[in-house]
Formats: C-alpha cells, sequence, structure tokens
C-alpha cells in the first residue's frame, strides 16, 4: 500500500483526522501494513503493547476470556477504527484479546515510534485524551443502563449497536450476542425467538439479520415512562 493510501486510512480515524496532509504523511511512513485470516489473533490479552492499529478493510473484534476460557465480545471495530491504542498510550499490557472476525487489514504503528511522533505533535495527544474521556464517559453511562435495563432492552440495545457496526445482517451467534448483552444464552434464544415471531428479526444458524429497526428502537428505550 502506498504512502498516500496509508495517509487517507489514517484520516478515517476520528484520532488523526484534524492532522495535515504533511502530518499525515509523516505518520504513515511509520506504518507498516499486515493481513489476516478471519478468526486469526492479532495480540492477546496480557500481550506488551507493542503496537496500535488502524483497520484497513474487514472486521476486528476485541474480547476477553473467562477463567473457564469462555469468550466473551467487548467491541468490533471496521474500517478506519483504531484499536489497541489504550494500551499504547498507558504503557500497559492489553487489556483484552484482538481477533480477526473477517479476512482483515490492518496498518500498524510501533509504539516507541508513536511515542516520538507525540513529542512534536502534542495536539495528537490531546484528541486522544478526549476520545478516551468520551469512551470512559460511555462506559459509565452503559453501565448504569446496565444496572436498570430490562433483558429486553439491552438485547435491542445490543442489536442496535451491532447494526450500526456490521450492516443489517449479523454474522453473530445467540452465544455472542448474549455476551455482548450480558444474559445468558438460553434468554437470548427466548427473546430473539419472540423477535422473530413479530417480523423485528430473521435469524438462521450464526447469522441474524433486522427486519424493523424502528420497531426494535422503541423496544430498547423500554416501557413509557408515565
Amino acid at each position: 500500500m502506498a504512502g498516500t493510501d496509508r495517509a487517507s486510512i489514517l484520516k478515517q480515524s476520528l484520532i488523526f483526522s484534524s492532522l495535515s496532509a504533511d502530518e499525515l504523511d509523516e505518520l504513515a511512513k511509520l506504518a507498516s501494513e499486515r493481513s489476516f485470516r478471519a478468526e486469526e489473533f492479532i495480540f492477546w490479552e496480557g500481550d506488551a503493547p507493542d503496537y496500535f492499529y488502524v483497520v484497513i478493510e474487514g472486521r476486528i473484534k476485541v474480547l476477553k476470556h473467562s477463567s473457564s476460557g469462555k469468550e466473551f465480545i467487548i467491541a468490533f471495530f471496521g474500517p478506519g477504527e483504531m484499536f489497541g491504542e489504550v494500551a499504547v498510550f498507558e504503557g500497559k499490557p492489553y487489556p483484552a484479546s484482538a481477533q480477526a472476525a473477517t479476512d482483515a487489514k490492518i496498518l500498524g504503528i510501533r509504539r516507541q515510534d508513536f511515542i516520538s511522533f507525540l513529542a512534536t505533535h502534542p495536539q495528537v495527544a490531546l484528541s486522544i485524551i478526549n476520545i478516551l474521556g468520551g469512551r470512559l464517559r460511555d462506559a459509565q453511562s452503559r453501565l448504569k443502563d446496565l444496572a436498570g435495563e430490562r433483558v429486553e432492552q439491552r438485547l435491542a440495545r445490543t442489536l442496535l449497536m451491532l447494526k450500526a457496526k456490521l450492516g443489517p445482517t449479523i454474522p453473530l451467534t445467540r452465544q455472542e450476542i448474549a455476551d455482548m448483552a450480558g444474559t445468558t444464552t438460553e434468554t437470548a434464544i427466548r427473546l430473539t425467538s419472540q423477535l422473530r415471531e413479530r417480523g423485528i428479526i430473521r435469524s438462521v444458524r450464526g447469522k441474524i439479520t433486522i427486519l424493523d429497526e424502528t420497531k426494535l428502537r422503541l423496544l430498547s428505550e423500554g416501557p413509557p415512562k408515565i
């Protein structure tokens, strides 16, 4: 991939979107392209944060493993989105693992190279701080919601979030969706069956398609407040 193409990929990232063309070119020279097959791991939880990454194409999922080996999907990242930067910025081990959900290409920037870049581009460091602060607020809001939401709301919100990331057809099993919604597989199966009967979704093995986003959004908001 040419340097100009790398720069255009980096510019899609919110953190780098305000950089000048020269600054993007400078950063692009530090980036190296890597390809991964579906289900291949980019890094494991606990690994040293040697690189952070920006997705060129495909999808990456970030997940954690329980002591029993069960996977819990935390987030998905698509083209132009960055992952692994929190650990790089903090200089602490990756807090979760990253795995290719599909065949994927990514750009990797080495931590030491990026730290040197930040030394001469402090506005990027400020941008990262602002974005991480926003993610923290979102996480706190999500935890608050989880405490008060009904399971149906959590499932609907999870499906809407996945649709925004992956499109109307979500290539995940009901067990994976249950993990993301913080419920049991049995409950997810029961609720998705109800959504299918109401014509809100269509489900086949390993795949859910959202048919009526309006009804799903209403369900995510919960019962009307009187």
